[in-house]
């Protein structure tokens, strides 16, 4: 199953299936269901989530941690962007004059399903709704400056989000790829995590409870450099789909 959230006269919810665009009465993982109506018009593709918190995972990728010049984590490191970072699908990434470096970070997103506290990794799946694609928008000068990662991630556009979740997909093995200018800069696969999906969603729930919608970012491989203004970034993550935006 693959679903969206869009903007007509109010946000909504739809599910893409091989019958045409159902319109849903509510986000899925609160319960919605189908309205028993199709949606054939045209609209503007919102986040597919609102969360109550953004989890991000630091150096989840060997490589990556390797080519910043740090240690790989014994644990996972983790890390929050605010949900004001949000960015709709096809948005622009607004560049802060704070900043001299802004960088891409392409990932794996994970969307929960159903709230999760202190659940063992051999159930962590169960607890998740499906999964999108998202870029971890930093500022790696201030990231540096500041020591804690708070300003350098949570700035408002830090969080471009995919159109779409996708449900039932086995993420252990799935490529992603970032495109800048159409130039490919990044090109990783799942299977190189230190942690996985199950082990990471175990860890965080032992720290906080996670509620529906949620969104958990898995970390990003290596190749990670800095966008300017007029950029055009696309990602790319085996079976789910395309993220763009663009950079002013």
């Amino acid at each position: 199953m693959k679903m969206r959230r869009f903007r007509r006269i109010e946000p909504g919810y739809v599910e893409l299936g091989a019958s045409g665009v159902a319109l849903l009465t509510k986000a899925p993982w609160l319960g919605g269901v189908s309205s028993g109506q199709n949606f054939a018009g045209t609209a503007a593709s919102l986040t597919p989530v609102t969360p109550s918190k953004i989890i991000c995972i630091g150096r989840n990728y060997r490589a990556h941690a390797q080519e910043l010049g740090n240690a790989v984590p014994a644990e996972p490191l983790l890390f929050f962007k605010p949900p004001s970072a949000l960015l709709d699908p096809g948005g622009v990434v607004r560049l802060p004059p704070e900043s001299s470096r802004v960088e891409f970070e392409a990932e794996l997103a994970v969307v929960i399903g159903k709230r999760t506290r202190r659940v063992p990794a051999e159930r962590a799946l169960d607890h998740v709704f499906g999964f999108t694609i998202a870029c971890d928008i930093t500022a790696r000068d201030l990231q540096r400056k500041d020591g804690q990662w708070t300003r350098a991630k949570g700035f408002d556009t830090f969080c471009p989000v995919g159109r779409e979740v996708t449900t039932d997909v086995d993420v252990r093995e799935l490529s992603i790829r970032l495109f800048q200018n159409d130039e490919l800069r990044q090109d990783g696969n799942t299977r190189d995590m230190v942690f996985g999906v199950p082990e990471l969603i175990a860890y965080v729930s032992n720290v906080m409870t996670l509620e529906p919608g949620d969104l958990l970012l898995t970390g990003t491989p290596e190749g990670v450099g800095p966008i300017a203004t007029g950029d055009r970034i696309r990602i790319e993550i085996e079976t789910l789909g395309r993220l763009e935006f663009t950079v002013e």
